[in-house]
């Protein structure tokens, strides 16, 4: 009997977070998505919840409540905010707003999916970081943040690793998704531009990004855990 694989996804109704949702769907998975907005879409075994994560004696209760229902076998922490501000313009809360989005979440919900999954020896744990993690103009917030949940990452890796359960980060960047338009307006010469900037030369697409998410899902894939994956069309490793 093939094995139910289940899967919540943090931000899973829109964007990257869509994309990831829905192939994995069509990979025969169940899916949980957790975030601020109830979809316009649905599908079979799709399940959608309403939450704001930065409430974490909410998040708490409701990990809770999934873990008496489901046996996640799979976390991918995608939701996330930018907060951009050049140095000047900065609120100190922004660190800590990110920090409890990013980072404090994804912690809440794997202390309450942990057992589980050590029981089972196995389990697959995804963060979404980003390509702003390497430095990026007004991103001190969000690059903070996000190289601090690769760190995070890795350390998780190294403490799961003898239960068979693997912990990775994708950094995307840049990806047509709305956080992307709220900064560049759609289809305009900045939009170009920035894609004009990118080897590959076009802006990413929130498909792409959730292949690789399914790549470190894929449960034949147990000797890859601690990795760190760009995907940006060659935007990390340009110069000038």
């Amino acid at each position: 009997m093939t094995k139910q694989f289940t899967a919540l996804i943090t931000g899973g109704g829109s964007g990257i977070g869509e994309a990831t949702s829905k192939i994995l769907l069509e990979n025969n998975y169940k899916v949980i998505s957790v975030g601020l907005h109830i979809p316009s879409w649905t599908k079979e075994n799709f399940e959608a919840i309403e939450l704001d994560l930065l409430d974490l004696k909410k998040t708490k209760v409701l990990a809770d409540q999934i873990c008496e229902r489901e046996n996640i076998t799979h976390f991918v922490h995608n939701a996330g905010m930018i907060l951009p501000n050049f140095i000047e313009d900065m609120a100190v809360e922004d660190l800590s707003t990110l920090t409890s989005l990013h980072a404090g979440a994804a912690l809440v919900f794997i202390q309450s999916f942990l057992e589980s999954m050590k029981n089972d020896k196995f389990g697959r744990i995804i963060f979404n970081s980003s390509r702003a993690s390497l430095g990026l103009e007004t991103r001190s917030a969000y690059s903070y943040s996000k190289a601090g949940i690769i760190g995070m990452a890795r350390t998780w890796a190294l403490e799961l690793a003898p239960y068979g359960i693997t912990v990775n980060s994708i950094c995307p960047g840049p990806v047509l998704t709305n956080n992307f338009w709220d900064l560049v307006k759609k289809d305009s010469p900045e939009q170009e531009a920035a894609a004009a900037r990118i080897p590959v030369g076009r802006l990413g697409k929130p498909e792409d990004v959730a292949r690789a998410i399914k790549f470190f899902s894929d449960p034949e894939n147990d000797f890859i855990t601690g990795q760190t994956l760009y995907v940006c069309g060659g935007l990390s490793i340009a110069s000038g």
